[in-house]
Parts: structure tokens; sequence; C-alpha cells
């Protein structure tokens, strides 16, 4: 593998990319993903990983009929389901992160923790030093103990927090989609947009369709998008599904359809002299 552009970036994987159409894990994309993690890593690049697919998991794995869930409201179900689906979640990359030598770190989290410099410093530095002793971090969002008022939009949200908090180069968010299309994918004559450049608006080729597992959906995803650009970080959403996604778009992206939103402002200017 050639040298990486990239000294840091964060990976947000969505419940789409990781669960099949019934909702269990798809060990067989998780390990794909993994390996390529482990590429990465092996040739120089910090990785911070924003895992979805808890709640997915969970949900799978009790099995539940419908009237229990229909007995309890939608925060309980997401406390319910992510208590039980993080840890099948965890104990999963574990295992596959071990095949490759490599330590993970579970970093659960909330959006009231990026809400003072004390709790935003107080998370930077746990990170940190996972990092510095090549500890990979895995990061989620605490759904055990968030209310909706208190919760991020969806780790689209908390992945561009990651991303900024901890001084990232590129963040890459894969979901079910190739990228950005000028129209909804399914449409006939729509395109995926390769480029988007700073300042650029695209809202208008936006649907405001949410995926099926997950909360988010691309006008959440070109949002966080756009923000994070804005403060000097490449972004590339990109189809998580794809062999070798994310070995490509660090190395030979040309090889793989993607939209990669171009780095604006002071910090883009700097990495350009690393």
């Amino acid at each position: 593998m050639r040298s990486m552009r990239y000294r840091r970036i964060a990976v947000k994987v969505g419940s789409n990319v990781l669960t099949r159409k019934d909702g269990t894990l798809d060990l067989t994309r998780m390990s794909a993903l993994v390996d390529q993690i482990a590429d990465l890593r092996r040739a120089g690049t910090e990785v911070i990983l924003v895992s979805s697919g808890a709640v997915a998991s969970g949900r799978s794995e009790l099995h539940l009929p419908s009237t229990e869930t229909e007995r309890m409201d939608s925060v309980e179900q997401r406390q319910l389901f992510s208590a039980v689906g993080q840890a099948k979640l965890m104990g999963r990359y574990v295992e596959l992160f071990r095949d490759h030598g490599l330590h993970v770190g579970q970093v659960l989290t909330m959006k009231e923790n990026f809400s003072t410099p004390r709790q935003n410093e107080n998370q930077r530095q746990c990170m940190a030093a996972m990092l510095e002793h090549g500890v990979l971090p895995i990061v989620n969002e605490n759904d055990t103990v968030c209310v909706t008022e208190l919760m991020f939009t969806d780790n689209d949200e908390l992945s561009g927090l990651v991303a900024r908090l901890m001084g990232c180069q590129a963040l890459v968010i894969l979901s079910n989609v190739d990228g950005l299309y000028t129209g909804h994918p399914a449409e006939a004559g729509s395109r995926i947009i390769s480029e988007v450049l700073p300042g650029q608006d695209l809202s208008a080729c936006i649907s405001s369709s949410q995926s099926a597992e997950g909360r988010g959906g691309m006008q959440s995803k070109y949002k966080t998008a756009t923000e994070v650009a804005a403060t000097g970080i490449d972004v590339f959403i990109a189809n998580g599904k794809r062999e070798q996604v994310l070995c490509d778009l660090m190395n030979q992206p040309g090889r793989v359809p993607h939209t990669h939103f171009m780095a604006g402002g002071k910090q883009h200017e700097s990495q350009q002299n690393l």
C-alpha cells in the first residue's frame, strides 16, 4: 500500500452498512471493513471509528414480539436495544481487530459532552491517549441514558464533532449509497456529484428521506459534510458495501464512486504543507 495522504481520519459507518435486511449484523461486511482499517493503520494512518449498529443489533438479538415493543415508547426501545446491541457489537469488533493484533476501546458519549470546553478536553484527552498507545477508539452515542432532546441528530453529526475535536484531516462517511446525486439515485438521468467545492450550495439535490435502520439520511450527511469541510477537513461520502472502499478512497480515489467535499479554510492550507 502506498503512503497515505492523511495522518489521522475519522470513519463513520452507518447501520445500513453493518446490518442485513433482517436487522442482524452482517459479519462479512464488518470483517471487510475491519481488514481495511487494519491496512490503513499499518500504512501509518490513525483511525477513529464512529460506528452505528447497536440498536439494530439489539433488536435482532432479542426478537421481541411486536405486542411488547408497541407497549414501549421510542426512547425505551432505543435504551433496551442499544444496551444489548452495543455489547454484542463491541464484542464482534474486539474479535475481528484482535485477528490483526489491534486493541480497541469503547467511547460512549452524549451531546452534552461536547457542550463545554472542559468536557471537550476530557474526551479529547481520552481518545488521544488511546491513539498514542495504539488503541483504536470506537465511538457511539450512549443511547442507554440519552433522552430525545439530548440526542445527536444521528451519528453523522457525532462523527463531524469527533473529526473536529481530534484534529482529523479527513472524515469518511460510509452509507449504502455511492454519494450525493443530482437527484434521487433511482431516478433516470440522476448522476453522482464527485466533487463539492467550498461554499458550493447543493441543498436542492438532497432528498429528505431517512435510511431504514439509522436515524439519518442524505440530508444529515450533506449538512455534516458541508460544516466539517468548512473547518478545513476533507469529507468523503461513499458506499460502505463496496469492496476495498476505504483503501481506495485513501489511495486511489478514482477507482471508487464517491462525493468529495473539498476542505476549505486555514486548516486545509496548513495541511498541504505537511
